[in-house]
């Protein structure tokens, strides 16, 4: 006989466990959530978080991770994050991915070193390159992002995605990891910016707060899904500069040292060293 349960003076029913449990693992009602391509075993959220702060502490050792970090003592501490880091990327994907992985690190220091010099350059209010490193969201959402991309490039599928959305929540920086964003590049503030997945980003760009590099409406096919895996998100040539709340769409091209002000809606290409300002009020 179904326990009675009292709530705000009601008696209830209490629930069957048994029988909604079966009803949430059948095949039937997971159907609607089931594309066919999910993997056989999902990926672990708490070995992907730990994962991505073993990258940022062996990429930035002293700023992130362990606190100490000397130049006498730099040595052991990246070795062991490093090989914790193999070890759960490993356990996420296999060992030759992790290997690949890591043997790639070195590069992406590099890259991440010249992105600290575009933010410090950048922004007059930056001190010093540790402030940068240590404070500003950019280079956790681009840390984050270059991890993703590289995963990415390695034919690891979904991890990528999720590494990318952390640093989304985190600091309000939206980067799909299918973007292709060169060097010494920087956001300064960052909050909402989007950048999509078929975007091609040049070296030394810069963007502001608010910056949506986006598609326009989506081709459908036959059957009036959109089609996926198509290039639709803004091409930004080398220095190129854009400036908050501006909103970039579709497969265009923004030649290489143009500047598009703020608060500018750009749906077609532009001229290299071309500068796009809003019309100013007139007395």
């Amino acid at each position: 006989m179904p326990r009675q349960a009292t709530i705000g003076g009601k008696d209830h029913t209490a629930p069957q466990l048994s029988t909604i449990a079966d009803a949430l693992s059948s095949t039937a009602s997971m159907a609607p959530l089931n594309d066919g391509r999910q993997p056989t075993t999902l990926p672990s959220l708490t070995a992907l978080k730990e994962f991505m702060e073993l990258c940022r502490s062996v990429l930035f050792p002293g700023y992130y991770g362990q606190s100490g970090v000397t130049d006498h003592n730099r040595l052991f501490h990246v070795g062991v994050a490093l090989e914790r880091l193999y070890t759960l990327l490993s356990d996420q994907t296999d060992e030759a991915t992790a290997t690949a992985f890591v043997n790639q690190l070195p590069q992406l220091r590099q890259t991440l070193a010249s992105d600290v010099r575009a933010t410090y350059l950048g922004d007059p209010a930056a001190q010093t390159y540790s402030e940068v490193i240590a404070c500003y969201p950019v280079i956790k959402a681009v840390t984050n992002y270059r991890v993703a991309h590289t995963l990415l490039t390695l034919g690891v599928e979904l991890i990528p995605r999720i590494i990318t959305e952390m640093a989304h929540s985190e600091t309000g920086i939206d980067i799909h990891p299918g973007a292709t964003i060169g060097d010494h590049f920087t956001i300064d503030h960052g909050t909402g910016v989007v950048i999509g997945a078929t975007c091609i980003i040049g070296s030394h760009v810069k963007l502001y707060q608010g910056v949506t590099l986006g598609a326009k409406s989506f081709p459908l096919d036959a059957d009036g899904h959109p089609i996926k895996n198509i290039p639709r998100h803004p091409i930004l040539e080398d220095n190129v500069i854009v400036y908050a709340n501006s909103t970039i769409l579709g497969r265009i091209t923004i030649g290489h040292d143009a500047v598009i002000g703020g608060n500018i809606w750009v749906t077609d290409d532009v001229e290299p060293g071309t500068r796009i300002l809003q019309n100013k009020y007139c007395h």
